[in-house]
């Protein structure tokens, strides 16, 4: 039985058209800058979120952090979501690398409010940091997928702008979130300053994120990417992967957000399953009841080839639908989740 890995949507290998569109690359030296299907691709990550440039990074957490470090000065604080991956999954870089901190807002399902940001700008104070960015994450990982329309956004940034605070948008998983409210990515270059999107989740390249700015703050960015042992050499051939994927594998993301929405049904109806968060793109989380644990039930569903993650809590179980996650495998994976009813 073939492997059905859904601890992420990053576990994806690239189908065959991009594997050849990566060995035809032509490549250079993009630290000189003269990598030109490099440039190609961050020319185009730029014009399609109506953004003057972009930079290609290896890691999301490298775009965030370059964002993070041009947007405040040391001492000073980020407003984000408790649930965001600025805190949860990037090690506190922020702290270690920009000298700021995070104040973090209960939100309404990993969602900041115009109104919770106000509430949390600080006043200036020789005791306190001072309040310099706002970062969202859209989708919400750990408030499972959920995430902002454009018009959440655009009130978000009217908020940023009267405050005097810059504005950055953690986007990893944003083409999930647009294959569902129908808005275009285009939309976003007037209302941030700065937006972050990954290659290697859903879009199902190997390797790679996209910082998107204007020509001031990514000439900026790139001098802080080499700093962070960022600058890369002949990377080409990843930069074609990226490509591909925007040409090739936006559109289909819908079948992985409804494939998730199918297994969340069939959870909702078993009774060793509770508490399924609401499901809007490509993220299942559920809780498992006694005697269940997390770690039972990924025994259980190892026995079968079957991967998923515990997921914060020893009860919590996380599955990410993909590319490479087809219908016979969803067909399959519905078939032992019922079988274990006890």
């Amino acid at each position: 039985m073939a492997q059905i890995n859904l601890k992420s949507d990053t576990v994806t290998k690239p189908t065959p058209e991009m594997l050849k569109a990566m060995m035809e690359a032509e490549v250079g030296d993009d630290v000189f800058g003269d990598d030109p299907t490099v440039n190609f691709l961050q020319d185009k990550a730029a014009k399609l979120f109506g953004k003057e440039a972009s930079l290609f990074c290896p890691t999301g957490t490298m775009a965030n952090q370059i964002a993070i470090q041009l947007h405040t000065n040391r001492l000073d604080e980020i407003i984000c979501d408790k649930t965001s991956h600025i805190v949860h999954y990037e090690v506190g870089t922020f702290a270690n690398l920009s000298g700021v901190c995070t104040r973090t807002v209960d939100g309404k399902e990993g969602k900041l409010t115009p109104e919770l940001i106000k509430q949390n700008i600080r006043t200036y104070s020789d005791s306190s940091p001072i309040t310099a960015l706002v970062i969202i994450e859209n989708s919400c990982n750990i408030a499972g997928g959920n995430y902002y329309t454009l018009d959440e956004v655009r009130a978000i940034s009217e908020t940023c702008k009267q405050a005097n605070l810059k504005f950055h948008v953690d986007g990893a998983r944003i083409f999930n979130v647009l294959v569902e409210t129908k808005e275009s990515p285009q939309d976003y270059g007037p209302l941030c300053d700065s937006i972050s999107f990954c290659l290697s989740k859903g879009l199902g390249a190997p390797v790679g994120s996209l910082l998107v700015g204007s020509k001031e703050f990514i000439f900026k960015a790139r001098r802080i990417r080499k700093s962070m042992g960022g600058g890369m050499r002949q990377v080409g051939y990843l930069a074609a992967a990226g490509i591909y994927a925007l040409d090739n594998h936006i559109d289909r993301l819908a079948i992985d957000n409804q494939r998730a929405r199918i297994i969340g049904e069939t959870l909702s109806g078993l009774n060793y399953v509770s508490n399924v968060l609401p499901i809007r793109t490509n993220i299942v989380i559920f809780d498992v009841n006694p005697p269940w644990t997390g770690a039972s039930f990924l025994a259980a569903l190892e026995k079968h080839n079957i991967k998923v993650t515990i997921f914060g809590s020893p009860i919590t179980i996380r599955l990410v639908t993909h590319l490479d996650f087809t219908a016979e495998m969803l067909d399959t994976l519905l078939q032992v989740l019922t079988s274990l009813q006890q």
